[in-house]
């Protein structure tokens, strides 16, 4: 499969160009960026081409992979999904509800694969888990924890716009739901959202499943604080999100072009799609608007 792609960031230079250059059924077409000059240098270093016109890429590509905000994600997706190219979204698919819909109607329309990078579900400690977890079905209640420290420590995308303006909820918040929504089922209301030290989040779910749960998110923490942990309450006892190994995103990510590949071939949705995806746009739109204190635009109902 040729993909291609689009974004220079940090996120795509540590990322997504070494995964697609690795990956050994995908053929690495080319790069476009909103700087011509960073996209040349980033070409250059792994041995692809720089493309001063996305159409140009776009016709020359039978995917492409996204690392770029989600404002800027939304458009391009849903131009590239109505040019029939396969998409390898990034999280979150959008900050706003109706942008997210867009491209998950493109999506539909246009009969393309579409998978979306929720790192942890692309790891194969975290995959089993959840389906482990998923089958059991009695549980009871649930707390999530996504601390970064990404304002407080030396990260590279400490600089980035997107993330100082919506912060954790929007950053980190799309991992810890896609963790428990397999698990715990959709969400049929978010019931209480507050904020706590700088950016952090705290949010209380109610799931159609009947379970319930707490969420603490952040970009704020303390260094030594930081950390990811999911722990699960219910019949059959407790049980915690394993440790998955300390690798970085690309082996996660090259998981993630096996996905791609195979929705494409087969034709069958992958659990992350760009379906489930707005999905999580609409349950963290929900929590946002309850710490802005006005009304949600909109209250999906279950699924």
């Amino acid at each position: 499969m040729r993909i291609g792609l689009l974004g220079t960031g940090p996120w795509a230079e540590r990322t997504h160009a070494p995964a697609l250059r690795r990956h050994e059924e995908l053929d690495f077409v080319g790069v476009w960026g909103r700087r011509p000059g960073a996209a040349r240098d980033l070409a250059e270093r792994h041995g692809t081409r720089a493309y001063e016109d996305v159409g140009a890429l776009l016709a020359d590509v039978d995917a492409v992979a996204l690392a770029v905000p989600p404002a800027v994600q939304a458009g391009l997706a849903v131009r590239a999904a109505r040019a029939g190219r396969h998409l390898l979204l990034d999280k979150p698919l959008a900050t706003d509800v109706a942008e997210g819909r867009a491209v998950a109607e493109a999506v539909r329309a246009a009969g393309v694969a579409s998978v979306v990078f929720f790192t942890v579900r692309f790891r194969p400690e975290t995959e089993a888990w959840i389906g482990e977890q998923a089958a059991r079905g009695d549980w009871f209640t649930a707390r999530a924890q996504w601390l970064g420290a990404v304002f407080t420590g030396d990260s590279p995308y400490a600089a980035s716009p997107w993330r100082r303006e919506k912060g954790a909820l929007w950053d980190v918040g799309p991992h810890a739901l896609s963790v428990l929504l397999p698990v715990l089922g959709d969400v049929r209301r978010v019931a209480a959202a507050t904020r706590g030290p700088g950016d952090t989040v705290h949010a209380v779910l109610d799931h159609a499943g009947g379970a319930s749960s707490a969420l603490t998110l952040s970009l704020t923490a303390p260094p030594a604080a930081a950390g990811a942990a999911v722990e699960l309450r219910g019949g059959a006892g407790v049980s915690v999100l394993p440790e998955s190994a300390d690798d970085g995103a690309v082996p996660a990510l090259l998981r993630a072009g096996d996905a791609l590949l195979a929705a494409a071939r087969t034709g069958r949705p992958h659990p992350c799609d760009a379906s489930f995806a707005l999905r999580v746009t609409e349950v963290l739109a929900e929590a946002e608007a309850l710490l802005d204190g006005t009304a949600p635009g909109e209250s999906p109902a279950v699924r």
